[in-house]
């Protein structure tokens, strides 16, 4: 059976368990599913074990709304965008650029072929981190060689992997099992720590539940336990560590919510649906695969991920670190991320140019006095590598079986996200080109995003891996809103839409649902804008960069009007 043939009968399918009721038509969907496994193949990626993990470590389980609410956002925005492409049978980037405005449509592809190539990046350290420090430790070494090696192994299989999913019979079904056998893993992995620490009375549930309810006074004050801890401390001190804490925060909730839907993921969904030959009978399917294939495993994976490392390392230390004798502190794990956060501490009591003199020992005794609150916020700042994080299944596993499947679990994560970030430059190159999907273009782009990861090791490298999933999540959150803007004047386009633009309550509906996604897009990426404003490189350039951009879309808008003007008269 060819794909034409096999996409009639799985439309048949779905009209026929529509008209048989509601239990044949999720029957069907769940037989259909494919589209949505992908987005969660890249939805569980570095980017989201990183942002759960740290969410944890500094937040406990009062951030777990975070998510949450993140993953319901990409949902609706998903789905509009999956609406209007299954509806107008459009390829997405050619009809924004016709009908709404081609700024936005070229912001969207050179956003997402930007954000493949530097996304790729920490997804090869991460895929390295679990092989040297999880799973086979000595003889992969840190050493450029053989850095070198295991990222060509990694992209030479990825590549494998992308030709797999090109194809069109048993490889493409095969490829999609793949991906729901990953995924499944990672679900397993950190939903049986939960259950371990529910077993032993570990896990305070009215936290856990309470964690689900949204805060925005989070996004500038100190929440859990390290909350706690500052209200013990002087008010200048607490002033000073409050600062910090809430920096870091917003950094990661930036970072772990950018992580849920990533600007390049919206364009992954709609050229895959048209790749399977979907069209408006599928649009049901669409919003169910990206519920239960994308939504359900984030948020189960992702809750536990938090719940895991929340238990494990909220404000807490080993006793070396809490020692008062500086030679005991410095046998710590934590000590040699948490000196140059202790060293500003020390700056801000005695002064920069007095701190400056003083010499290592004088430091070391300095930091061995801080109070023990000071010394558990600071702990809840380090960041940690992939191998003290695999603590967090420590309680289920042990030390060493823990430490081999949370590397199984990262380089899972990792994996899958190469695969499907190469997947996704494949289809913009097709239309930064102007060609057909599919064929040599197509296999460049999936090269090109590659082979721009597998060199991490030249422009960025680093003990705490993990946390470069969270900067480059931060600079994904400053460009999803060229998006999330995008899709809602689509939805709206009378032009592109016609007769399939939904009408009175359903479009109402499909409105606040997209405006308040569309507003919590944009105050993320101002706060991520914010905190980057400052740095005496980066600010000037992403303050620039978005400026240019504003004024381009602006100029865009006239010139459509200017366009459509004597058509409307």
């Amino acid at each position: 059976m060819d794909q034409e043939e096999r996409v009639e009968a799985n439309r048949e399918m779905i009209v026929d368990a529509q008209e048989r009721g509601l239990g044949a038509t999720l029957a069907a969907y769940t037989r259909l599913s494919g589209p949505g496994w992908l987005a969660s193949a890249i939805t569980l990626g570095g980017g989201s074990l990183a942002g759960a993990l740290f969410l944890g470590v500094l937040g406990g389980t009062s951030l777990l709304w975070l998510q949450l609410v993140a993953i319901t956002m990409g949902v609706v925005m998903l789905s509009a965008i999956s609406y209007v492409t299954l509806s107008t049978g459009e390829r997405p980037f050619q009809a924004l650029n016709k009908h709404i405005n081609p700024v936005l449509g070229w912001g969207w592809l050179v956003a997402t072929i930007t954000a493949n190539m530097i996304w790729c990046m920490p997804q090869f350290s991460l895929c390295y981190e679990a092989l040297q420090k999880n799973l086979i430790g000595g003889p992969v070494n840190e050493t450029i060689p053989a850095k070198m090696t295991v990222s060509a192994i990694l992209l030479g299989a990825s590549l494998v992997a992308v030709w797999m999913s090109s194809g069109k019979g048993k490889a493409a079904k095969l490829f999609d099992l793949f991906l729901k056998a990953l995924v499944g893993l990672i679900v397993i992995c950190f939903f049986g720590v939960v259950i371990y620490l529910h077993s032993k009375g570990q896990l305070n549930w009215a936290n856990i539940r309470s964690g689900f309810v949204p805060n925005i006074e989070q996004w500038t004050k100190p929440t859990g336990d390290v909350a706690a801890l500052l209200a013990t401390l002087p008010d200048s001190l607490a002033d000073y560590w409050s600062s910090i804490v809430v920096k870091e925060q917003r950094s990661v909730m930036i970072g772990a919510a950018a992580a849920a839907v990533g600007i390049n993921m919206t364009f992954l969904l709609p050229y895959t649906m048209l790749s399977r030959g979907w069209d408006r009978p599928f649009r049901g399917l669409a919003t169910f695969d990206l519920s239960t294939g994308m939504a359900i495993p984030y948020v189960a994976v992702t809750s536990c991920v938090v719940i895991a490392a929340a238990a494990t390392f909220h404000a807490k230390c080993d006793d070396a670190f809490l020692s008062s004798d500086p030679a005991v502190m410095a046998t710590s794990p934590l000590y040699g991320g948490a000196q140059k956060i202790m060293t500003a501490r020390i700056a801000h009591e005695v002064g920069e140019d007095a701190a400056a003199t003083l010499s290592p020992e004088d430091l070391a005794t300095k930091f061995a006095a801080l109070p023990e609150a000071e010394k558990r916020v600071v702990s809840s700042l380090v960041k940690r590598n992939a191998f003290q994080l695999s603590k967090a299944l420590s309680p289920l596993l042990g030390d060493k079986v823990a430490n081999t499947i949370f590397g199984i679990g990262v380089l899972g994560m990792g994996f899958s996200s190469i695969i499907i970030l190469m997947m996704i430059n494949g289809y913009a190159f097709c239309e930064l080109f102007g060609l057909p999907q599919g064929g040599i273009p197509h296999m460049l782009g999936c090269l090109v995003a590659g082979l721009s990861g597998a060199v991490w090791f030249y422009v960025w490298d680093g003990p705490a891996k993990l946390w470069l999933a969270i900067l480059t999540s931060s600079f994904g959150m400053m460009l999803l809103p060229i998006a999330y803007v995008a899709f809602f004047m689509m939805m709206n386009s009378r032009s592109l839409m016609g007769e399939h633009k939904p009408t009175g309550l359903r479009m109402l509906v499909w409105n606040v649902l997209m405006a308040l996604s569309v507003a919590g897009a944009i105050i993320a990426a101002a706060f991520a804008v914010y905190d980057k404003a400052g740095h005496p490189v980066a600010g000037k350039a992403v303050i620039g960069i978005g400026s240019v951009y504003l004024i381009l879309v602006v100029l865009g808008f006239v010139l459509m009007r200017m366009r459509n003007a004597p058509a409307e008269s």
